[in-house]
């Protein structure tokens, strides 16, 4: 099974009652039931400022505010914006609900891009960390043009877990400049961790209401830039007619054209939102630090929601360059264990202070 569609299967039961629930309490296009409040934008701040790290990595601050967090569509709604979904996968949203207000009384520091391949290496370098996918011997996933995916047992899209995969060598080409994919979320914390150490200031993954309020940045669309989801041809790197070629099967749930990228892009290749960041939608999924809970949006305090206090999955949000255009909108959720190692996934990373401009 495709790990960028998974949903967790004790929905399943309840997905009848919600869905005819939501089709009679939602009408309006984006999904905010009819009486939700409007969304809150956030404060006003000069044009955003960034500066890197020891490491290279460029970091933009994101002002605290307030915004409208997740999604009320209907399955009905949704079925007209994407025709060509299978009718099952549009009720199997209910961890999108109940879009609630969210505050966040902080400026961050993030991460202007997914954490490269060349910054990775990096970090490899001077810590001496050995990735999970290298350590366990058991390796990742990768893009093999010989692999069946239909006469594998476990279904999978791409081949492995091999040794011969891992964050130096997913099936294609990458240089320094593009996303680091299978990387575990034990490895991205990890990361962090040696920052944190390194340059005495807190670095971590952005909790998920961090994410999702990041990606938006003051929209309350499907996507950064609008609705429709012909503007992710210009604006992220998703499942698209190229990539469409090398998996056939699922050539209507692609975009009409091509964004330029069959595999990843290098960081970057596409304009920022209004904060400032790239490719907060597609090209590599991205770890959050949150355990996932699919009812956990009904109870989520108000004010910086971390998520909930256990689990056995984590969350992980934005979609990848092999994401169908339903599963790259800001609110869609996404899981995996600590350990998976995927070739679409990576992460992003979080400062807790401002960086200081070099000189």
């Amino acid at each position: 099974m495709h790990t960028a569609h998974r949903r967790p299967t004790a929905r399943s039961s309840r997905h009848a009652a919600w869905a005819a629930g939501v089709a009679l309490a939602c009408a309006a296009v984006l999904g905010g039931c009819t009486t939700a409040p409007p969304p809150a934008k956030p404060a006003a701040h000069a044009a955003p400022a960034s500066a890197a790290d020891s490491l290279g990595i460029a970091f933009v601050r994101v002002p605290a505010g307030e915004f409208l967090m997740g999604s009320d569509e209907s399955p009905a709604t949704l079925a007209k914006a994407f025709p060509h979904a299978d009718a099952k996968r549009l009720v199997d949203f209910k961890d999108e609900a109940p879009v609630h207000r969210v505050r966040l009384t902080r400026d961050i520091w993030m991460g202007t891009t997914e954490v490269t391949v060349g910054q990775f290496r990096e970090f490899l370098r001077l810590s001496g960390y050995v990735p999970e996918s290298v350590r366990d011997g058991t390796g990742a996933y990768g893009f093999n043009p010989d692999y069946s995916p239909p006469n594998n047992q476990r279904a999978d899209l791409f081949d492995g877990r091999d040794p011969r995969y891992s964050w130096d060598n997913p099936g294609f080409p990458q240089t320094d400049r593009h996303p680091v994919v299978n990387v575990t979320w034990n490895d991205a914390v990890a990361m962090a961790r040696w920052l944190s150490e390194r340059e005495g200031v807190v670095y971590r993954l952005p909790t998920e209401a961090e994410w999702e309020y990041a990606a938006r940045a003051g929209s309350r669309t499907r996507f950064p830039g609008g609705d429709d989801p012909s503007v992710l041809l210009t604006t992220a790197n998703t499942f698209d007619s190229e990539t469409a070629l090398r998996w056939p099967r699922w050539r209507e749930q692609a975009g009409a054209g091509s964004d330029g990228f069959a595999f990843t892009a290098p960081v970057g290749s596409f304009k920022p939102n209004a904060f400032g960041l790239y490719d907060m939608i597609g090209n590599a999924w991205e770890w959050c630090a949150d355990w996932y809970d699919e009812n956990y949006y009904a109870q989520s305090p108000a004010e910086d929601p971390k998520g909930p206090a256990e689990g056995t999955v984590r969350v992980r949000r934005g979609g990848s360059w092999h994401s169908w255009p339903l599963y790259a909108r800001s609110a869609f959720r996404n899981w995996n264990t600590p350990s998976t190692r995927y070739v679409l996934v990576g992460f992003r990373l979080v400062r807790e202070a401002a960086v200081a401009p070099q000189r």
